[in-house]
């Protein structure tokens, strides 16, 4: 989200969700904080000469992680581990890789914040389709949603979901009083969800909110192209290691699973862990489509860090622990984060501004189950509301 204007003057033409056709957001609520933000991280980089994009270490990192979600399957499928062990010790390793991939390679790639070379950015944007995603849904769910309607019931996919009650706007059902107790099975199977049906209803949800046309697809020519690519993934990923590793096919399909249910996990907990905690809070638009607070500073209030001392936690999960600098500046690579945070902590305390942290990550997903807790019994809704 580089700008306010490109909020109001294009996104919200194209959004049309619970017969509201845009959301605003409150311009006069300290427009200044954010401007004098910007102006501060964008001096920072000035002052220091270095690029807002990839650096080596970035580039190193992208080195690692695709060894480590693609070596594992070569030494399986030329016949270098053949011992069952071995093999699901390798299904394992492809889950952290896939994890490793999307959090710290294609994510910045698809918001054009790995390269300033928009052909690198779309290069490494569809290693996607490498863990089972179809990154035209991703980029409308996740750049343009989630990124502009944080934890806004009706527009924020991120917390929409039938069998999980993830905001106090949402209706409460008997089932939700568990899900404290299911949520881990459900996140694991993330990216199952994904590659087997999310992606096409998506496709056809989002024909329908005319959100395709922005990504150049129509719903024919978007399904061809799912299915293209579901079906050379599952033979890459699936058919072929079932056919030439000397296995019986179900135990290739346990590490399959094995694996895909380590990268949801991670995933969703990296992402939860942000957003959906007690700390931060949920949105309904009202009835003229208008949410109480200026756009940078709901993402402060909706948005948590964590874990900002683990160095290395931070470098594998693509700086993700820094959730209030990315959305704030999501065309800035991750890889700067931890720098310009502090300038985001400064700026915020000046201008009475809250910015959300959790020591480590276990106090922030122990946040999350605690108000999962809360939202699934019925706790607190009142207080929570905001």
């Amino acid at each position: 989200m580089p700008t306010l204007q490109l909020l109001e003057l294009s996104l919200y033409k194209v959004l049309n969700f619970s017969n509201l056709k845009v959301v605003k957001f409150n311009i006069k609520n300290q427009p200044e904080f954010f401007k004098e933000l910007r102006k501060r991280v964008n001096t920072h980089f000035k002052e220091k000469n270095i690029s807002k994009y990839a650096n080596f270490n970035m580039k190193f990192k992208t080195g690692f992680m695709l060894c480590l979600y693609f070596l594992p399957l070569i030494l399986m499928l030329t016949g270098v581990i053949t011992s069952l062990w071995l093999v699901i010790l390798m299904w394992v390793l492809m889950g952290f890789g896939m994890a490793g991939i999307g959090l710290s390679i294609m994510h910045d790639a698809n918001h054009g914040s790995y390269s300033k070379n928009q052909k690198v950015n779309n290069a490494l944007g569809y290693l996607i389709h490498f863990i089972g995603g179809f990154r035209e849904n991703w980029k409308i769910q996740h750049n343009i949603l989630h990124h502009s309607f944080t934890n806004i019931e009706g527009f924020d996919e991120d917390i929409k979901f039938n069998m999980m009650r993830f905001s106090p706007t949402q209706k409460r059902r008997g089932v939700h009083r568990f899900q404290v107790f299911y949520a881990p099975v459900f996140y694991g199977f993330m990216t199952m969800y994904w590659l087997t049906s999310k992606d096409f209803q998506q496709l056809i949800n989002y024909n329908k909110q005319n959100l395709l046309a922005g990504q150049g697809l129509t719903l024919k020519k978007g399904i061809a192209i799912l299915i293209f690519h579901k079906t050379w993934y599952l033979l890459f990923t699936l058919i072929l290691p079932m056919i030439l590793i000397p296995l019986a096919w179900w135990q290739v399909l346990i590490g399959f699973l094995i694996m895909h249910y380590i990268c949801g996990l991670i995933l969703a907990f990296v992402f939860q862990s942000a957003h959906i905690i007690e700390a931060t809070d949920f949105y309904e638009a009202d009835k003229n489509g208008s949410v109480e607070n200026n756009w940078a500073i709901h993402q402060m209030k909706t948005t948590s860090n964590f874990a900002g001392k683990s160095i290395f936690f931070s470098w594998f999960i693509g700086g993700l622990n820094y959730q209030i600098e990315h959305h704030l500046f999501p065309n800035i690579c991750h890889i700067h984060y931890s720098k310009i945070a502090k300038i985001v902590k400064q700026t915020a305390k000046e201008f009475n501004v809250p910015y959300y942290q959790h020591k480590t990550f276990f106090g922030a997903l122990k946040s999350h189950f605690t108000l999962l807790h809360q939202l699934g019994t019925g706790k607190y809704d009142k207080a929570l509301l905001k």
